[in-house]
């Protein structure tokens, strides 16, 4: 039985977990939650360029035993999967539910029952997959579950392209970071997503976290309650910039835990890429895990 007392249990006591929840529903009167600052009205049924307005889109929950071993532990990773997103990368493999909108409308309530549901059902932590765009339901459905007795860790496993100042209202509440950090250079995101500014935006935000939670990832029994742990997607022809990736995370810190993942396929558009086109080069990816390890990064994971 864990010990472990999640960051948000004190932030409700003190009363501090609603107040966040209600200051971030009246930011969607002007929407810039997320680095896009669209400022439409989402509470009047106005979309931005996530096509969301007042309420989450959920596309599927359960515990899920895909993720790194730490998340996973003996029971799974209690994964929800919100529809849309605010990146849209050319080569996503879950465009079904980030360009396709797969999914369905959930009031607060009803996330708070899915926050509930996926603990009853003995998931080790729950895991908030693309969640950049649904800040206010979140810490709202947070607070109502926390009502009925949810104690799980929570994990925000995001693209990376998360605005600092919304990231704010969850410092107190979430206990994993677990962000993707895609692109060393802006032009890269700029070619293979829809957003311009990608890399500037993510080292702010992975910055913040680390701020947040620390460095380390902390597990207890061998399964991960508190710190932070970032994924890094191998995309071929692209080493270089995966090397720059690395640089930046070692010299935020060497304690980070990073994912070197090699499960790049071509998916969606990505075949509009001539170097996408292909698989990665194992020989490459293989020298990544050790130059990650070369310059000091003591937790490297492959993928």
């Amino acid at each position: 039985m864990t010990t472990y007392e999640p960051a948000y249990i004190r932030t409700y006591e003190k009363g501090l977990l609603k107040q966040k929840a209600a200051r971030a529903r009246n930011l969607l009167q002007s929407c810039k939650l997320c680095p896009r600052e669209c400022g439409v009205d989402r509470l009047a049924g106005e979309t931005g360029f996530c096509n969301t307005a007042k309420f989450s889109w959920v596309s599927s929950y359960s515990p899920h035993y895909g993720e790194e071993e730490p998340l996973v532990g003996t029971h799974g990773s209690g994964t929800i999967f919100f529809t849309h997103c605010n990146l849209l990368c050319l080569f996503c493999q879950n465009f079904d539910i980030s360009h396709y909108r797969r999914g369905l409308p959930v009031s607060v309530r009803e996330l708070a029952t899915v926050f509930w549901s996926l603990e009853h059902r003995g998931a080790e932590n729950l895991n908030l997959v693309t969640p950049s765009h649904y800040p206010a339901d979140i810490l709202g459905a947070l607070a109502e579950a926390v009502e009925r007795g949810f104690c799980l860790p929570i994990v925000w496993n995001s693209g990376g392209y998360d605005s600092v100042e919304t990231l704010k209202y969850f410092d107190g509440v979430v206990d994993i970071y677990m962000p993707d950090f895609k692109f060393a250079a802006d032009e890269l995101g700029a070619k293979l997503t829809k957003v311009s500014d990608y890399s500037t935006v993510a080292r702010a935000a992975l910055t913040e976290m680390v701020r947040q939670v620390g460095p380390g990832l902390t597990c207890e029994a061998g399964v991960a309650r508190h710190g932070m742990s970032v994924r890094h997607l191998v995309m071929p022809g692209h080493y270089d910039d995966s090397r720059l990736c690395l640089d930046f995370l070692a010299g935020l810190s060497p304690e980070i835990t990073v994912n070197i993942m090699s499960q790049y396929r071509t998916c969606y558009q990505a075949h509009t890429i001539p170097e996408l086109r292909r698989g990665i080069d194992w020989e490459e990816y293989r020298a990544l895990l050790d130059y990650a390890r070369s310059i000091g990064l003591r937790h490297v994971l492959d993928q």
